[in-house]
């Protein structure tokens, strides 16, 4: 798809930050291609292998399988320090709905996320710096991480060895889409994304026959009293001011409307702006789960599996504050704009350890006429994880290009 764009796709966009058009249309060609052929978390073999190729053509020696199908591209450019540019590899198990022409060939699997857009613009500012190589000193890594999604891929790198194969970068950058303007970045000045923590209850109930109650101990009751009981943790134990989220995101339980069944099964999502009231908001839920499968006469206690956690996004300030700089410079103030936090979760985080700073900014994905719409009281732009996300590649992408090449030139320049 590459190297037989036509009339179907879009143009390869052209953007006044200095970004050489056969790069953008290179990066066009591997979103493209990404976007067409998701792969989910823990099997993204060949969306590896598309952004493997394209950081070795552009000069990187290229290490595959770190942490899984993790992907490390090592551009040299004499002495100097390290900085590593982070993008995700995974999508989402979403079925697709944008009526793009180059939409998911992959039945209820998409990049409903941007991860498609942050690779091509982590490849794309790998190519410019390439070209450039009077811009800066030091070595670049280019990191393709496995498994965002369920937050496991970044802390699987790690444990891989990362750091100790590859050298410990002085900074890490991350950039991530948002339902904003295209070509509009955003930078935060507290939390970027929420601590997070992710359970798997199974309440343990005693099955029988739907016409004699008396001798079961129904699971499916005591789930829903779980479920609305849990909307007290933020409610009534969380202060005003504490941002906090608890969704419980499914209920499983029997198979037919005249058998009680033995259990039922919840997924349960705390997110917190900070790693203290995920804390307290999880000890929480887990009190209640236990306490409403006690006051049930279960005879069994829950089962209750914390599947995954990650702390709060904190983005160094004085690394944010530079690069905020550098982009105000390349992009112009107007189009530099605050990010409030948001209360979706990544694993990012685990990045920052050894004395690894980080920073994280937000690219813009909504077309004009989305915004338009969206400002006017009509439809909302579609958000990160919908069916029907769909970024404006043409404004998103060299914007997406340039903002991870002028951080990383800027970081450069100051650690020489």
């Amino acid at each position: 798809m590459t190297d037989a764009l036509d009339e179907s796709t879009p143009p390869a966009p052209a953007h006044p930050a200095g970004v050489p058009r056969d790069i953008l249309r290179s990066a066009l060609g591997l979103y493209l291609e990404l976007h067409a052929h998701p792969e989910l978390s823990g099997a993204e073999s060949e969306t590896a292998e598309r952004f493997a190729a394209r950081l070795a053509g552009d000069g990187a020696t290229v290490t595959r399988g770190v942490g899984g199908h993790g992907v490390v591209g090592v551009l040299r450019n004499g002495a100097g320090p390290t900085l590593m540019l982070r993008a995700e590899l995974d999508a989402l198990p979403v079925g697709e709905r944008t009526g793009l022409a180059y939409a998911s060939t992959v039945p209820g699997t998409m990049h409903a996320c941007g991860h498609d857009l942050h690779l091509a613009s982590a490849a794309g500012a790998l190519a410019l710096l390439a070209r450039e190589p009077e811009t800066w000193n030091g070595t670049v890594l280019v990191v393709g991480q496995p498994a965002e999604e369920t937050l496991e891929g970044a802390e699987a790198m790690l444990a891989d060895g990362l750091y100790e194969r590859f050298g410990v970068p002085g900074v890490v950058l991350a950039q991530h889409a948002a339902p904003l303007p295209a070509g509009i970045l955003a930078h935060g000045r507290g939390p970027m994304m929420a601590a997070s923590a992710a359970l798997e209850v199974v309440v343990r109930g005693y099955g029988g026959h739907a016409g004699t109650p008396q001798l079961t101990v129904d699971p499916v009751v005591t789930a829903a009293a779980t479920v609305m009981r849990l909307q007290t943790v933020v409610s009534r134990e969380t202060a005003p001011s504490d941002q906090v989220v608890l969704t419980v995101g499914s209920l499983r339980a029997g198979s037919r409307g005249n058998v009680v069944p033995d259990d039922a099964e919840l997924s349960i999502t705390v997110r917190a702006a900070t790693d203290q009231a995920l804390e307290r908001a999880l000890a929480a839920g887990i009190r209640i789960v236990r306490a409403e499968s006690a006051a049930s006469g279960c005879p069994k206690d829950p089962d209750i599996t914390l599947v995954s956690r990650s702390s709060a996004l904190l983005a160094d300030p004085a690394v944010t504050a530079s690069v905020r700089a550098a982009h105000e410079r390349e992009f112009g103030p107007h189009r530099v704009a605050d990010w409030p936090g948001s209360m979706a979760t990544e694993d990012f985080p685990r990045f920052a350890v050894d004395g690894v700073r980080t920073a994280y900014w937000m690219v813009g994905t909504a077309s004009p006429s989305q915004w338009r719409a969206a400002r006017t009281g009509g439809r909302p732009v579609p958000p990160n994880h919908s069916a029907e996300f769909a970024p404006d590649v043409r404004t998103a992408l060299p914007a997406g290009i340039a903002a991870m090449a002028t951080a990383a030139r800027q970081l450069f320049k100051e650690t020489r």
